[in-house]
């Protein structure tokens, strides 16, 4: 069983940040098994990936595959959204598992980038734990995905019900 532990996984991080790019590149090669392009725009990971402008239609394959990308949200232009939203509208990149970032705990922003595809939503600061877990998307973009299975959203951004329970139905009961 080939396990993507080991071989080298290929991450483009995404950050506008210089400090958090570092932290994120130094935490990556820490483990050993991730090699790192990092870039500081959405539209530079567009350029990476070869969907610039002219080529949007048909996507330049890269010669550096990307097996994973780890982007963070708020960024000026293309923001970590806009991208996520880009990679998964093209049928030769949708596959690519992609990680938003955020110091910001927004339940809307983080139930939207869910729903359009993305594998998980981190908050910032990104630790070591958070980095090992990358493998397991790829192991699981890697599989061939099953048909009508539903992503289990984490507790804390689990939609809340406002009181509307679902109460079962007691026909023909008489309270005396």
């Amino acid at each position: 069983m080939g396990e993507a532990s080991s071989t080298c996984i290929h991450v483009l991080a995404v950050d506008d940040c210089l400090v958090d790019r570092k932290i994120v590149e130094k935490l990556l090669l820490k483990t050993g098994i991730f090699k790192v392009t990092t870039v500081d725009s959405g539209e530079k990971a567009m350029e990476v990936l070869g969907l610039k402008e002219e080529n949007a239609e048909s996507p330049v394959v890269n010669e550096s595959k990307i097996d994973i990308i780890l982007t963070d949200y708020c960024m000026p232009g293309m923001n970590g959204y806009d991208l996520l939203k880009a990679v998964k509208e093209h049928n030769s990149l949708k596959s690519i598992p992609v990680v938003i970032m955020s110091s910001e705990n927004e339940p809307q922003r983080i139930t939207s980038c869910l729903a359009i595809g993305a594998e998980n939503f981190i908050l910032k600061p990104l630790h070591l734990s958070h980095i090992q877990s990358l493998r397991n998307y790829i192991r699981s973009a890697s599989q061939t995905p099953k048909t009508g299975t539903k992503r289990k959203l984490p507790p804390d951004i689990m939609p809340e019900s406002n009181g509307s329970k679902r109460r079962p139905h007691l026909a023909g009961v008489t309270v005396a």
